[in-house]
This record gives structure tokens, sequence and C-alpha cells, in this order.
């Protein structure tokens, strides 16, 4: 091993790397529970073959173009690690404490570029070609993905030299996902039946058990993102459970208020929405600030999901309501309660934060948020066009798994949907 890595550091981050890889699989389940039984073999294959798009796409060209040497103004790296060229099991990614082998340094982003575009897949659930879909993952990976994360992560990114903070992933993964999902929804239009049929989730213990394994692959996510064994890595893992707990119980304090009655599928989304909004956040504020960013997220989120009902788009699965808004929360709240122990140094009124930072978190949503949007309404409309990316409303409503995939999850039918027949094909 040469001498300037640090054992510690990459032990952690080969299980961080794990524990992020996990999340895609857990995150299929999560969905899976929450679709229609007739379509829930579909919702985790979109998830699942994101794994080997992105991984293909990242190894050839994502990773260079992400995190290579900038190709001017901040805004796309270069090819000089195209197919990983020049990075051998020797070669080092430098941190603040020592090194990481490089190739493990891009197999852990890469868990995270996978995660974020079959976060997308929410949003279209019930109704998108599995053809398209395979057309759009690696394409929205190269021209949505690729360049925010250098903006926001690469050393001479431009939203990194603007002092934009986002640690590990509010920017990159949430707001980028979420306003990619609500353009995407967009463009393929509400499910046959919205606002009429109450497409409730068939499997709610699938849903808490996906929650359950995000919860548990997060720490990866966040406290892996430190690079390192140290103080910060543990204070970001108390972070991220705190801020789950506290995302859950917001939710549910809601929905109590509200409806009069706590819910299993409130819990579970008040968990993902702390977490979320925990994700830009838990290496800059303390403790306390944790706690106040997991309420807020689970008290803004659960309102927040029925916005789409009033606007009239339809995010099957509140990617948007979720995910976006978790991560606008999040990220902005760095501006108001970053604190100096956790940052270095950052200036402000109130734990450190302040007007300054504020204003660069809220700068840097709406540079994010602009572009996810316009890049993946494009996209996704040139593929409708060219490949197509909605299904026939016959196969939507007859169950787009047997359609697509030639199967059914159930073969004694949930609910009272009778599985489809080989010879009624």
């Amino acid at each position: 091993m040469p001498p300037n890595i640090d054992p510690a550091a990459t032990a952690w981050l080969l299980v961080s790397t794990a524990l992020v890889l996990l999340m895609t699989p857990a995150l299929a389940i999560f969905y899976g529970g929450m679709v229609r039984s007739t379509g829930v073999l579909n919702m985790l294959m979109m998830s699942f073959i994101s794994i080997p798009l992105v991984t293909v796409v990242w190894l050839l060209l994502g990773y260079s173009l992400a995190f290579g040497d900038d190709a001017g103004g901040g805004l796309i790296g270069d090819l000089s690690h195209a197919g990983m060229t020049g990075i051998d099991p020797n070669t080092v990614h430098e941190t603040a404490h020592g090194g990481v082998p490089e190739l493990l340094f891009a197999t852990f982003q890469l868990t995270f570029a996978v995660l974020t575009v079959a976060l997308v897949s929410g949003a279209i659930a019930d109704r998108a070609k599995f053809a398209g879909w395979m057309v759009f993952v690696p394409l929205w990976t190269l021209v949505v993905y690729v360049p925010i994360a250098h903006w926001v992560w690469g050393p001479d990114g431009w939203l990194m030299s603007f002092g934009a903070l986002d640690y590990a992933g509010g920017l990159v993964v949430e707001v980028a996902s979420g306003s990619s999902a609500l353009a995407l929804a967009l463009v393929l239009g509400p499910r046959v039946g919205f606002k009429i049929d109450a497409m409730r989730p068939h499997n709610l213990p699938f849903v808490l058990l996906g929650a359950g394994l995000l919860w548990f692959g997060w720490f990866g996510f966040n406290a892996g993102s430190a690079l390192a064994a140290d103080g910060i890595a543990a204070a970001v893992f108390l972070n991220t459970l705190v801020a789950g707990c506290l995302g859950m119980l917001g939710w549910l304090a809601v929905e109590q208020v509200r409806d009069g009655r706590p819910t299993t599928f409130g819990a579970a989304s008040g968990v993902v929405a702390g977490l979320v909004a925990i994700t830009p956040s838990c290496g800059s504020v303390n403790t306390l600030g944790a706690v106040v960013v997991g309420t807020a997220a689970g008290v803004v989120c659960s309102f927040a999901v029925g916005w789409k009902h009033k606007a009239g788009y339809d995010d099957s699965l509140d990617v948007v309501g979720v995910h976006f808004m978790g991560g606008v929360v999040g990220t902005v709240l760095i501006g108001l309660l970053a604190a100096e122990v956790m940052t270095g140094g950052v200036e402000g009124l109130f734990f450190g934060g302040g007007p300054a930072q504020l204003g660069k978190q809220i700068v840097a949503v709406l540079a994010v948020a602009a572009y996810a949007f316009g890049v993946t309404y494009a996209l996704g409309t040139g593929v409708a066009k060219v490949v197509g990316f909605r299904v026939s409303r016959e196969d939507e409503t007859s169950g787009i798994d047997f359609a697509l995939h030639a199967e059914t999850a159930y073969a004694e039918g949930v609910h009272g949907h009778s599985p489809r027949r080989l010879d009624e094909s």
C-alpha cells in the first residue's frame, strides 16, 4: 500500500461504498411497495437496471467528466481519465487527512450516481416504457448528473469556488433528482385515473422495509463522505440518525393534527424526508441543528406531497414533494444553522450561518434546479419522440408488469387484481 493511503479511511470507505450500493435495491423495495400490484416488477426493474447502465457510462466517461481536471469555467471536467485511464490500485485520491485509493473513491461516487437516477423513476411509476427508461438513464447521467457533480464537488467546479456547501448530495442528488422528476412527469403526463382513483400503496410492509434499508445505507452515504474515520464522520453519523428520527416525528405530528391518526406510510416518508434534508447539511450543522433540519423536513414535506393534486402534475411516488423539497430545506438551512466547529469557520449570526452563506445556498439551489429541469425536459421529450416513453392506455390499465416483462409479481393477484395468463397475450 502506498505510504500516503490511510488504511482506516480506506476500510471505512469500502464499507460505505457497499452501504450506498445497497440503497438502490432498498429504493427498489421502497418504491415497489408504493405502486399498485400490477406494476411492482417494473418498478423494481427500473431501479435495478440503473446499476449496470450507470456503471458502464460512469467508468467510460462519467467519472472523468465529473472529477477530472476542469475543462473550463468550472462547468465540466476533462477526459484525462476516460475509461479509467491513468488510474491503478496505487493511484491516490488525496483527502484532508491523507488519502484513499482513487479506484475506491471513483466507485463510491459511482454508487451516488446510480441512486440519483433511480430516484427519478418514482415520478413516472406505472406508465413508462422500459426501453425508453434504458435509453434515458445513461444519457441523463452524462448530461445532468455529471455536470452538476462537477459544479458542486469538483475541485474547480463553479459552485465549489462560489462557496456553496453540499456535504453529501443535497444539490447533486436530491435537488437534481427532484427537479428532473418533475420535468419527466410533465413529459409523460398523468397516469390513467389520476385524481380519480385512490392508487394506494399495494404493500406497506415493503415500504417500511425499504425505508429501513435506506436509513441503514444512508450512514455510508453521509458519514462515508467524510472520506476519513474520524470525529467528523462520527458527528455526521449521529446527525444522520437524529434527522431521520425527527423527520419521522415531524411527519407523524402533522398527520395526527391534520388527519387524526398517524400512518405507517407517513412514518416511512418522514424518515426519508429527514434523511434527504440532512444529506447536504450533515457536515455543516451540530446535533441541535440536525434536530431542526429533520423536524423542518418532516413537516414541510408532509404538506408538499399534496401539491401535485393542486398543480396537476402526476409525480407518482412523491419524488418532488420529498426529495426536491427535502433537499431544498436541508441546503438552505445550512445558511442559518452552519456550525463553525463543523465547517471550519463559516461566519454568520446563528450557529455560524449568516446572510452571505444563505445567499450562496439559495443561488446554488436555483442554478441546479433550473439546469436539471430544463435539460431533463428536453431529454425526456427527445426520448419520447425517438424511442417512445409512455405505454399504451390498455397496457397501463391492465398492468405494465405483464405487458412489458411477461411476468406478474403475485400468482393469485392482489386486492382483486387477477394476473393475466400467457394465453391472453
